[in-house]
């Protein structure tokens, strides 16, 4: 329903062309939604809020949204104390946001979110009010690839994955922990998030040794053992080419798998009914990565929730990006909607077998509160920026002749633990053992994570970079900050020099600052 403002005296509150089409009505004569061209003064009948310049979205390059769970969160406890607090009991309460349509989208979203939520409206319904009347469409949300976006992720996908997202129990808010959500998600505490409670946890890949380069956090395995031990994680899948031993997770306790996979790039069949095996196979978690935890992650883990709880592509896309923003890149989105109708038949034929709705039920939601923990503060000790490990060789970022054949092997097996590291042959050849180049877009999303952080920890009232009428893009000097180190994070793993000396042969820095700024301009 749209509805105009009205004055006691039935004049309208605000100048009609402040207003962008009519005002969404989500509870009749209480809360609204609306777009305006300036800031509005609140009234004796009206109370005016807008979470534009408070919950923004940290973009990787022109992707400028769905907002996270916890801004989400955030959203739904604000407007709860709204709609409760008694000296507003009388007062019309309007949500507005700008005539951004970055920002617009998001606000949207939001208030969508949260009639689904606690209004108890089914995603149409939530959705009807924002495109009634003369409401201009909602810009689509894209992929955080920093070439043109192939795929539309509309607001209305977004809306239908949170959905059946509350609806199997991925989430409740009633107990949801913000603090440890926020707190993992960071670069420096591990970047981690979980996006199928008790199943699927996805994270940034470790590196050999935990240290900081160039102002990047990077982790070794020992550095998540415990919160994977208290999280009953039992299953670590790689999907990058090998910058740790694997060995350093299976005396652990925990199995090991490989499923190599280009960067940027898509699974075969094989691939992807070997994840998903394992996956049903597991006694508890399975915590995935890449490099950077978000494309080739993302898209597996895609499959599974599409074949097990019937999510679409974009409906899971939607939500994967809720959960872990900039998941699923580039043309893993439509290799997702080409795969849809085979991974529910593969559905279908699992629950037939299983004589049963198949995979059991989620008993406790994404990040639940629970009253006697206490955060485990994962930290790297930037004083102590290595771990020694013993019987390792200085730098095992590079594979010897043995752990490459290795890899096409088969089964290693612990006796220790009595748990195998499968290292799975999926009919790639040892070339793709290398991947396309010293600098791969793990590494760029990667180098951007780690930016804010620096901008964060350096610059108290530094703001968030998001694309938009009223706000700005990436500077260059921003935009060659974050390449470059992506260009020389990657180089140091590969060759173990400095940037200064193996730059000029590998990468030309006139080209790249070129090519990353030309991108960046929206």
């Amino acid at each position: 329903m749209t509805s105009n403002f009205l004055s006691s005296n039935g004049t309208m509150n605000n100048d009609d062309q402040d207003l962008i089409g009519s005002a969404s009505e989500f509870i009749k004569d209480r809360l609204y939604f609306a777009s305006l061209r300036s800031k509005p003064r609140s009234t004796i009948n009206t109370h005016y809020f807008t979470i534009d310049d408070e919950l923004v979205y940290e973009n990787f390059y022109a992707d400028f949204g769905p907002l996270n769970l916890a801004m989400l969160y955030r959203y739904c406890i604000r407007l709860n104390k709204k709609l409760k607090s008694a000296s507003l009991a009388r007062k019309k309460i309007v949500h507005y946001t700008s005539i951004d349509q970055r920002k617009r989208a998001n606000a949207a979203y939001l208030i969508a979110s949260y009639a689904i939520i606690y209004l108890k409206r089914t995603p149409e319904e939530a959705y009807k009010p924002l495109v009634g009347g003369s409401n201009p469409p909602f810009l689509p949300f894209r992929d955080a690839s920093f070439s043109g976006s192939t795929y539309n992720l509309t607001l209305l996908d977004c809306l239908n994955g949170l959905y059946k997202a509350l609806l199997n129990g991925f989430f409740n808010f009633e107990n949801f922990d913000v603090d440890e959500y926020e707190h993992y998600e960071k670069v420096e505490n591990g970047d981690l998030n979980w996006v199928l409670p008790g199943k699927f946890l996805a994270f940034c890949g470790p590196h050999a040794k935990s240290k900081i380069e160039n102002g990047y956090p990077l982790h070794a395995p020992e550095a998540y053992i415990s919160y994977f031990r208290k999280h009953n994680v039992k299953c670590i899948v790689r999907l990058n080419k090998k910058l740790y031993d694997a060995r350093r997770f299976v005396d652990a306790g925990f199995q090991h798998y490989d499923l190599f996979f280009i960067d940027g790039s898509t699974p075969n069949d094989q691939i992807v009914k070997k994840f998903i095996e394992l996956s049903e196979n597991s006694s508890g978690a399975v915590a995935v990565h890449c490099k950077a935890g978000l494309g080739r992650t993302g898209t597996l883990i895609a499959c599974y929730i599409m074949k097990h709880f019937k999510f679409t592509a974009a409906e899971t896309i939607g939500w994967l990006r809720i959960c872990r923003p900039g998941s699923v890149i580039g043309p893993q989105q439509n290799f997702l909607e080409e795969k849809q109708s085979w991974l529910w038949s593969q559905g279908d034929a699992y629950r037939a077998k299983h004589k049963s709705a198949g995979i059991q039920p989620i008993n406790s939601p994404i990040m639940a509160l629970n009253p006697n923990k206490k955060v485990n503060k994962f930290k790297l000790d930037e004083n102590r920026n290595e771990l020694t490990i013993e019987n390792e060789t200085e730098d095992d970022t590079e594979e010897s002749t043995e752990e490459k054949e290795e890899a096409f092997d088969g089964t290693r097996e612990n006796s220790d633990f009595n748990i195998t590291s499968t290292l799975v042959n999926l009919t790639r050849p040892k070339s793709f053992n290398i991947e396309e180049g010293p600098i791969t877009q793990g590494d760029r999303l990667n180098a951007i994570k780690a930016n804010r952080r620096h901008q964060t920890k350096n610059s108290p009232n530094a703001t968030n970079v998001t694309f938009g009428l009223s706000s700005q893009a990436y500077s260059a000097s921003e935009t060659r900050r974050a390449t470059l180190m992506a260009a020389q994070h990657a180089l140091n793993s590969a060759t173990g020099s400095n940037l200064s000396n193996s730059l000029n042969k590998s990468v030309s820095t006139k080209n790249l600052n070129k090519k990353y700024t030309s991108r960046c301009i929206f």
